[in-house]
This record gives structure tokens, sequence and C-alpha cells, in this order.
């Protein structure tokens, strides 16, 4: 399984969660859900974005946990 590092990532980098939020774009419940790994799915363009955003690669993004559910 795979999980975004986005909340990491931003705690290395000395940012908030909110920060990332008015940089992103976009709705606060589509944020929150991205963000907190709670959705299946995310768009392109939005990992794009994190990644332009957070100054990563896309894989540094993602980390490969066990499926514990």
């Amino acid at each position: 399984m795979l999980k975004l590092r986005v909340l990491e990532i931003l705690a290395e980098q000395n940012h908030t969660k909110y920060w990332l939020y008015k940089q992103m774009e976009l709705s606060y419940q589509n944020f929150n859900r991205m963000v907190l790994n709670e959705t299946s799915s995310i768009k392109f363009d939005n990992l794009e974005k994190l990644s332009e955003i957070l100054n990563c690669s896309i894989d540094e993004l993602f980390e490969r946990t066990s499926d514990t559910n």
C-alpha cells in the first residue's frame, strides 16, 4: 500500500498544512482527505502541483507501507 508523506514533508520544511492548503487551491474537504490518506485516487495534476510546491520529486511524496486492514 502507498501513502502520501505530505504531512511529514511539511514538518521537515517547517510549513503548515494550512500553508499548503492555500497553495493548492482545492476545496478543504478534498485537500484534507488527500493529505490524510483518506482517498483512493489523486489526480496527476494534484501530484504535480504538490511536487512543485514542496520542491520534491513525485516519488518522494510516497511511502510504501504494509496493509494492516
